[in-house]
């Protein structure tokens, strides 16, 4: 079974999780702190029930699968398909009242992204992509999405999620780029990674990321026809440190810089 095979059951996953969470959206609820002492790290009942929609789900329908979830960890790891969870990925912006949150479904086969969809229940906004292309679906109609062609660092727009994601040398090689570019914005988490899909904006650039913050994102990116890796150029399934860009020249551009 190919990846886009896989297509209307990610919608439907999108559908159910966007019911259970969007109730809590802009309401009272609880919400606990993950870090134990740390930097912030906020979790929601709509996080946890928009997961375990999302789990049953793809336990029903496919249990041979393995699952990686942020709030409910990893189930069948090892399995060659695995879905990865993240059911409100911005839950600050979501705490906040402010809708630049998404729920993220990705898939992987064999450790490789192949299929991911960004739900936005609150915009009815969805995007996503399977590597080869990539589609919006929202209030504005249906569309393919394109990346930005042609836009080099001092035309560039850059987003982060925080300029505080970054210390020492990461903070150095991360302040080289934006120095460079035209303008930077911060705060939009996984919707950076679509505005630059649909061509609006040109970097992303983050550190210290999970799985489950880039899996569901790389495909629709790519599908764009734009790229996304670590900084030393290698995957970004993993996490951590991630480049992404709408062309192959100016994510050339932004690594040189990274590395300095």
């Amino acid at each position: 079974m190919s990846a886009i095979d896989f297509g209307a059951f990610v919608a439907e996953l999108a559908t159910r999780s966007g019911q259970a969470i969007l109730p809590f959206f802009r309401s009272a609820h609880a919400t606990e702190d993950k870090s134990a002492g740390g930097v912030f790290d906020p979790v929601t009942e709509a996080d946890r029930a928009g997961e375990n929609v999302m789990r049953h789900m793809i336990k029903h329908s496919f249990p041979e699968h393995g699952v990686l979830g942020e709030e409910f960890g990893t189930e069948y790891g090892e399995s060659d398909y695995v879905w990865v969870l993240d059911p409100i990925d911005g839950t600050r912006a979501f705490i906040s009242g402010i809708p630049v949150w998404g729920t993220l479904i990705g898939l992987t086969r064999k450790g490789v992204p192949v299929y991911g969809m960004m739900h936005q229940p609150f915009t009815g906004e969805r995007y996503s992509g399977d590597g080869r292309r990539a589609r919006y679906e929202g209030p504005g109609g249906q569309r393919a999405l394109r990346t930005r062609q042609g836009a080099d660092l001092a035309t560039a727009t850059l987003m982060t999620t925080s300029p505080a994601l970054f210390a020492g040398a990461e903070q150095a090689a991360y302040q080289r780029v934006e120095a460079k570019v035209r303008m930077a914005r911060y705060g939009c988490d996984c919707y950076a990674y679509c505005m630059l899909a649909s061509g609006h904006v040109d970097l992303v650039i983050e550190s210290g990321l999970k799985p489950y913050d880039i899996v569901a994102l790389i495909p629709i990116v790519e599908g764009a026809g734009g790229i996304v890796t670590s900084w030393d150029g290698g995957s970004a399934a993993g996490g951590g440190r991630v480049v992404a860009a709408g062309s192959k020249a100016l994510h050339e551009a932004a690594l040189a810089l990274l590395a300095g």
